[in-house]
């Protein structure tokens, strides 16, 4: 959790600064779609580096297939994610119409569905009666509430745009990183790969951290968690193409 001043806190929970926050409407963050997409990014093309570098390849042919990868994969990439969101999206819509026409069609039932969910949270009596009266006076803090306690829907539901271009724009940048080094003709193939490792290795280990600072986490373990895996990953593509080298011949071309 990150870290706040006692009285920035204190600050922050007056009457009217709660006021004021909670009369705005939910924010939607993107952080997990850039930590997804750079991730990724990162990885396959520095997996299909490592690749065609265990096979033999020149580093033409590990260029040409870094950038192909790079953009067809982020592109799908993008597009599965705006489907993902477009979904819960339209699973929302769907439910708060199907909630709404329960509220029309038998009122009575929606009422009571109401009183036993606020009853497990331990409310009786007259104060129960209450919380039931107030809820269903308001057509659509009704079906908020329904879609949260009944669904468990939140209101913030993710842009699919947003989402999809925050998912290629940190796949196409961050998986551009270890290509860099291949497009120096002066160093021999060995050099660039090493330096294209280098990269890639701070790509993953900044991504973890800075994730993890946004959220408040200790990002030196975050930072080494995100490496360790996008490492793993480079090294199963360079021993596939190494074992595939050594035994179909298919270096050399």
């Amino acid at each position: 959790m990150k870290k706040v001043k006692i009285d920035e806190l204190h600050r922050d929970h007056q009457p009217d600064a709660i006021r004021q926050r909670l009369q705005q409407a939910p924010k939607s963050q993107n952080i997990s779609d850039a930590v997804l997409g750079g991730i990724d990014g990162c990885v396959t093309t520095f997996a299909v580096v490592s690749g065609a570098v265990g096979a033999g390849f020149p580093a033409g042919v590990a260029l040409v297939l870094g950038f192909a990868n790079l953009i067809a994969d982020g592109f799908s990439m993008a597009i599965s994610n705006y489907e993902s969101n477009k979904a819960q999206q339209e699973y929302a819509d769907s439910v708060r119409q199907m909630e709404e026409l329960h509220i029309d069609t038998v009122p009575d039932g929606e009422r009571e569905e109401i009183r036993q969910i606020f009853r497990q949270k331990g409310f009786d009596g007259d104060i129960l009666e209450e919380i039931v009266a107030t809820l269903t006076d308001d057509k659509t803090l009704w079906v908020d509430t329904m879609l949260t306690e009944e669904h468990g829907i939140h209101r913030t539901v993710a842009n699919p745009w947003c989402s999809a271009g925050v998912t290629f724009a940190a796949f196409v940048v961050i998986g551009t990183i270890p290509l860099l080094p291949f497009l120096s003709t002066s160093l021999f193939m060995s050099q660039q790969f090493v330096i294209s490792a280098g990269l890639a290795g701070v790509m993953f280990f900044l991504i973890g951290a800075l994730k993890s600072m946004v959220f408040g986490q200790p990002a030196f373990l975050s930072g080494l968690r995100t490496l360790l895996t996008g490492g793993t990953a480079a090294g199963l593509a360079y021993l596939t193409g190494y074992i595939l080298r050594e035994m179909a011949g298919v270096a050399g071309i």
